[in-house]
């Protein structure tokens, strides 16, 4: 169900992000503050692609640094999709609070390193960020004929949620209602069937069956399936729950230095540990600041410099964050 629901979420904001791509750069330009918040805001947005697109436009002298930190810190990459299907509303604030803390700690990131580009060696080189195509992606007069001759991989897909909503329609007993859960699975299965059934060829193969089914789909179910086994297994054979709770500063300290891993997967296994209630929500928020899925991949490639400057910095709003959050609580 988790990987099922990764896997919609995944494909519906391929289709936004594609549908309205390049339309936040004018944006960025107005004002520092605004870099901050949309900044924020494109690494609030599940998934890789909004920090991807900060990463370029600073490399391209469009957004200061504060505003790459700012993104950094609110993205969460992949793990956003499976924490808002595990703890939706826990999801929300966890988002909400990344998305203020991006802003305030972009805000002072500017004020202390006055040279807008310090973390680019090379500013004038231009690394190829993952930008999609303009995509008219709801062409009337050519749907009918590609569902009559429907490639190999929209056949799949159609057949793969078609299943899906059978599925959801027919798991419930009568007399249990519905959750909003099953609901939201329902809607956003529907959503998706009706993008697979209307894209373009080259859409649906390049952007929905090559980069979100092939790329991300089966290291997710991976990773999601290993964090549950791995956790499971300790929780056999060690008290997990007492270990974490009688060591919370050490938990928080390795949750720390895991969120340098440019990787989206080894997180799953701090979001899990909250999901069953081992873990305190400010050690997952620490977590949460210091990584950023895949989304600082292009800047170790362009910079591997600022990379380091930028995890630094988030290292230690995540330290500040996580340790003034155990002491509260």
């Amino acid at each position: 169900m988790i990987t099922s629901f990764v896997f919609i979420m995944m494909l519906l904001i391929e289709y936004i992000n594609v549908q309205t791509q390049g339309r936040w750069q004018d944006s960025l330009k107005k004002s520092r503050l605004g870099q901050y918040f949309l900044g924020s805001f494109l690494g609030a947005i599940p998934g890789c692609l909004g920090a991807f697109t900060v990463v370029s436009l600073y490399s391209h002298r469009v957004v200061t640094l504060g505003a790459l930190v700012a993104t950094m810190i609110a993205t969460s990459g992949d793990e956003s999709f499976v924490m808002f299907s595990l703890f939706p509303l826990k999801a929300v604030w966890l988002t909400i609070i990344l998305f203020i803390i991006g802003v305030m700690a972009g805000y002072l990131t500017d004020l202390i390193f006055k040279k807008k580009q310090l973390a680019i060696e090379h500013p004038e080189h231009k690394y190829p960020v993952n930008e999609s195509d303009i995509c008219r992606c709801f062409p009337t007069e050519l749907i009918w004929q590609q569902l009559k001759n429907s490639t190999l991989q929209r056949a799949l897909l159609i057949a793969i949620f078609a299943s899906f909503l059978v599925y959801l329609f027919f798991s419930t007993p009568a007399e249990q209602l519905w959750n909003w859960k099953q609901i939201t699975f329902i809607l956003g299965t529907l959503l998706s069937l009706f993008v697979v059934s209307t894209v373009p060829d080259h859409f649906l193969e390049e952007h929905l069956w090559k980069h979100v089914l092939k790329k991300h789909l089966l290291r997710i179910f991976l990773w999601t399936f290993g964090a549950l086994l791995v956790i499971h297994f300790i929780n056999h054979y060690i008290d997990l729950a007492s270990w974490v709770h009688d060591n919370y500063f050490i938990v928080l300290l390795i949750a720390v230095l895991i969120g340098i891993i440019p990787e989206s997967g080894p997180h799953l296994v701090f979001v899990t540990l909250f999901a069953n209630g081992t873990l305190p929500f400010s050690i997952l928020l620490a977590n949460s600041v210091v990584q950023d899925g895949h989304g600082m991949l292009p800047l170790l490639a362009e910079s591997q410099r600022g990379f380091v400057l930028v995890k630094l910095i988030n290292i230690i709003v995540g330290l500040v964050v996580g340790i003034i959050g155990l002491i509260i609580i």
